[in-house]
């Protein structure tokens, strides 16, 4: 086996062959033995055709066509950062209520990411880009005309559904049309430009026209883009191939489901109900024990939902892990820095949707700096890079005065944060595509924005958790020992006990209790500032795993014999 002139780098090596590549963006030759990716799946590249017009004009359509359907989805799915505070004030939310705002878009984005990819290996994933549009759209109307924050829930579980559906379907399309390495690099990391730039436009729109008294019409707008990605992907974009012999797993799909939700539950609603309420206790117990069972259930079936061989493979073990705790980190940065400056400060949502322009504009940005960089720099330094900025910028953060209303005390934490992801979603995104057969990009994909989008559920759900637990505690210190007269006591230590600190801190000035607001306050800055040290220490967990871990030499590939269930092959020693 030669090395690859158009990705060979000197810093890398495989120690199979002994020959120079960087294993984390040159594709699988067919010439050279299978790895243990999944089970019994040849490595082979992607086939080489002519440079024709016809089939570069197929490439970028579906590249436009893919960057536009992720860029919908990741709008829906940011709108809330810029909006929570006007959410608050809006439906009176009390406790986790705003948490399951972003909860209900995560959850089934990641219950069913892995479904999604099957059957848009059987059917084909333009299909599901199509009508993952348009379930982003009709979620979209509903959250135009939501009256209550349980309208809201459902509006943001359509989206979710409807997301889900797109983010391993576009990734798939974009990986299906290329044809080199580098053109697949490059294609992934244009799509992870999008999926960014949806995210940093999304809150400066909603908190635009928030800022205008009409909230509603961010979402008026999701709804004419989302349309609109539909009839480009119809019209521009090349289908995937299908492989209608691929099965679903209906018990692996159940158990996942329910197991995830339960546990996401029970992480959600312990700060408020404590943690340990019989629902809480329950629900962990419950959606852990379902959890194990979706293992063991996957392990054993014929047509797993998640083939747990992937795992076999060092590099994607490791990959999968960075993904998860890397944003874990990101978005639980993204979330506290929601919360601080809407619900807790009370901040114009659009100074929020400056923030976060900050925080998520740098991936789009430095797409072009990014996707060179990949070609010449090993993946696990630019994830080293990028994590270790971003820990930076949290610990910055916790550093924050929670009484002082000025904006600039987050500039340089944001930027410092959305740098660090702009230098980690496109390498991890290119680490697991290329590391499977063309003909299951959907099954990689998915699995690839499944552990990504765990960890985005992840962030919200125990940073939240970490921040309203720590805030409820300090905030009941703090009212006993305030010495504050009986007649504000009483109102101050009923709503805390009924809302939290979130209710307390959002009573008008003048109303019983509001003398305890600065309480409120100081304690949802205590809380958040603890929350922005574990994003800190996460992301520093993230980026010794990459160094350590994904850096070349550490990771030993597995040869795996065909027909052998994707087990190593008998003699050959293990990495």
């Amino acid at each position: 086996m030669t090395s690859n002139p158009l990705t060979s780098n000197p810093l890398t090596n495989n120690p199979l062959t002994n020959n120079p590549r960087n294993p984390l963006t040159e594709l699988p030759r067919t010439d050279t033995p299978p790895t243990a990716v999944g089970r019994d799946r040849p490595a082979s590249a992607p086939p080489r055709e002519t440079g024709s017009t016809p089939r570069r004009r197929r490439a970028t359509g579906t590249l436009v066509a893919a960057s536009a359907a992720v860029m919908v989805a990741q709008i829906a799915n940011a709108l809330p950062g810029a909006l929570n505070g006007v959410f608050q004030e809006t439906f009176s939310t009390v406790g986790s209520q705003l948490t399951w705002i972003t909860a209900a878009f995560m959850i089934p984005v990641v219950v069913f990411e892995l479904t999604f990819g099957v059957l848009g290996d059987r059917f084909g994933h333009r299909r599901m880009v199509v009508g993952g549009t348009v379930l982003v759209a009709a979620g979209s109307l509903v959250a135009m005309f939501a009256s209550t924050i349980q309208m809201m829930w459902v509006a943001s579980a359509i989206n979710g559904l409807g997301a889900g559906a797109i983010f391993p379907a576009s990734l798939a399309l974009v990986a299906s049309v290329a044809t080199t390495v580098p053109e697949r690099v490059r294609g992934i990391a244009v799509w992870a430009g999008f999926l960014s730039a949806g995210s940093a436009v999304s809150p400066l729109l909603g908190g635009v026209l928030a800022d205008l008294g009409w909230w509603q019409g961010s979402y008026l707008v999701v709804v004419v883009v989302s349309i609109l990605a539909a009839g480009l992907t119809v019209v521009l974009a090349a289908d995937s191939p299908r492989h209608p012999d691929r099965r679903g797993d209906m018990w692996g799909q159940i158990t996942f489901a329910v197991g995830l939700i339960a546990v996401l539950y029970g992480l959600v609603q312990g700060p408020e109900v404590g943690w340990e309420a019989r629902p809480v206790v329950t629900t962990l117990a419950v959606g852990s024990v379902l959890l194990v069972a979706f293992v063991v259930i996957e392990s054993r079936v014929r047509n797993p939902l998640l083939d747990l061989t992937l795992f076999r493979n060092r590099h994607f073990s490791v990959s999968s892990l960075v993904a998860v705790v890397g944003m874990f980190a990101f978005l639980g940065a993204c979330y506290s820095t929601s919360m601080w400056l809407g619900p807790v400060q009370h901040q114009s949502p659009l100074y929020t949707g400056l923030m976060f322009l900050l925080l998520q504009g740098p991936a789009f940005v430095l797409i072009p700096v990014i996707s060179r960089l990949q070609m010449r720099i090993p993946s696990h330094l630019l994830l080293t890079v990028g994590f270790v900025s971003m820990a930076a910028g949290a610990f910055l953060a916790s550093t924050n005065d929670v009484m002082s209303q000025s904006v600039s005390q987050f500039v340089l934490p944001c930027l410092l944060v959305g740098i660090g992801f702009a230098f980690t979603l496109s390498p991890m995104s290119a680490v697991a595509v290329n590391s499977v057969p063309r003909e299951q990009t959907g099954t990689a994909s998915a699995v690839t924005n499944l552990l990504r989008d765990l960890g985005f559920a992840l962030g919200p759900v125990l940073v939240g958790a970490i921040a309203l637990s720590t805030a409820g505690t300090q905030l009941m210190n703090g009212l006993q020992s305030s010495g504050l007269a009986p007649a504000d006591m009483g109102p101050a230590m009923g709503i805390a006990q009924a809302g939290g600190p979130i209710a307390l801190n959002s009573i008008p000035a003048g109303a019983p209790g509001s003398v305890a607001h600065p309480i409120a306050l100081e304690s949802l800055g205590s809380g958040f500032a603890h929350a922005y040290v574990v994003v800190g220490v996460a992301a520093v967990a993230a980026a010794i795993l990459s160094f350590a871990g994904l850096r070349p030499g550490a990771i030993r590939e597995e040869i795996v014999e065909p027909n052998t269930g994707g087990f190593p092959a008998t003699g050959v020693p293990a990495a």
